[in-house]
């Protein structure tokens, strides 16, 4: 990947990126750059709903010329790009980008805890974008939330556990589309393709989702 500073006209190409949804790696891509340094200009310039191009120059030129170093990470370039990548597999999985930075930094957290204060802080959001991510991620069942009574504030924490009841919760929900799936093959009748198209579908699903329920169980205990 090239090296040097980006330009403003590379910072115009990241913005119009932003604008269009397109994911970091696949900005990085078309400015021949690594995903790490796009995430990095991203973060440290109001973040991918704040981000804008000639702000981002210009704060850049004040840093370079005042000789104040960028915010530091808690990891180092190597540990980014691994971030970087687990949040783009999120990201394809269907989960929302705002969301998989919120569980990523989680993660790869020491102790697997943050507050909605520190989170705001880390990612450089809005205390709105965090709290709508975190709700997410604790209703899927990837994080959880814990009160703390002395400061009256929340922490929110993720552990070995949360996988088993991510899975549980996932499968819970594709067990009711199975039924519903089932439900309907009764209503409009067995005797025509609809019908059995549905039939088909949901005791598949139900199948399936009653395996990995009855697996997630089975080996629990690797997360203990």
């Amino acid at each position: 990947m090239p090296g040097g500073r980006l330009t403003q006209q590379d910072r115009q190409c990241i913005a119009a990126g932003l604008a269009d949804g397109l994911s970091y790696a696949e900005i990085a891509r078309r400015l021949d750059r690594s995903t790490s340094t796009i995430s990095r200009e991203v973060g440290r310039n109001g973040g991918p709903g704040g981000y804008r191009p000639q702000q981002a120059h210009q704060a850049t030129a004040q840093r370079a010329r005042r000789g104040i170093p960028a915010p530091p990470r808690e990891a180092g370039p190597q540990a980014g790009a691994v971030e970087e990548e687990i949040i783009e597999l999120a990201v394809r999985s269907g989960m929302p980008r705002m969301t998989a930075r919120v569980h990523v930094d989680l993660m790869l957290s020491e102790d697997g805890r943050r507050t909605a204060a520190e989170l705001t802080r880390r990612l450089q959001v809005s205390p709105a974008s965090v709290s709508v991510a975190v709700n997410v991620l604790v209703q899927n069942g990837y994080v959880r939330r814990e009160r703390d009574p002395q400061r009256r504030r929340d922490i929110y924490v993720v552990d070995d556990e949360a996988w088993y009841h991510s899975v549980v919760i996932s499968a819970q929900q594709t067990l009711e589309a199975a039924q519903a799936a089932l439900a309907g093959a009764e209503t409009v009748g067995l005797d025509g393709p609809v019908g059995q198209r549905l039939a088909r579908a949901g005791a598949f699903l139900e199948r399936v989702t009653r395996d990995l329920t009855e697996s997630a169980d089975r080996w629990r205990t690797l997360l203990a």
